[in-house]
């Protein structure tokens, strides 16, 4: 069994959890150390992406309820998350509480930080970054470790 594995079944005894399955691992953007330690400290309680690499990877778009591991940068999981509201909001209209959430500083921070990521990302799917880009904003609560 992988760590990934063994993570989510630890999780799962302890919970007494059966024949239920994470939804996806995630790494949150390039600095992944930095902000897993906020999903750890519980800063950081929301994430945002892009609506369009849904589409083109053909992954299903977060439910409420579903669980997702978060890595380091080295793929290794740190904590199990649980999403309870998702949202779509053009990128230029995400709510400030929301980009708060983000953990990553004030709304002009959060702004820098996913358009400077976005425009590094999108073109290997010969997408475009653009403010009235949808994104799919994601709040969840940290539920292991507790």
């Amino acid at each position: 069994m992988n760590k990934i594995e063994a993570f989510w079944q630890n999780y799962c005894e302890i919970e007494g959890l059966e024949n239920i399955r994470y939804t996806e691992t995630l790494q949150f953007g390039e600095k992944a150390n930095l902000l897993t330690s906020l999903v750890m400290n519980e800063i950081k309680i929301a994430t945002c992406l892009s609506y369009p690499l849904y589409e083109i990877e053909g992954n299903p778009l977060p439910k409420m309820g579903d669980y997702q591991i978060a890595l380091n940068n080295h793929n290794e999981p740190v904590a199990i998350l649980k999403s309870y509201a998702i949202d779509i909001y053009p990128f230029n209209e995400v709510p400030l509480d929301f980009a708060l959430a983000g953990g990553e500083g004030t709304y002009e921070e959060w702004k820098e930080v996913h358009v400077a990521f976005f425009s590094r990302i999108l073109p290997q799917y010969n997408l475009e970054f653009t403010e009235d880009m949808l994104t799919v904003c994601t709040r969840f609560e940290k539920v292991y470790p507790k």
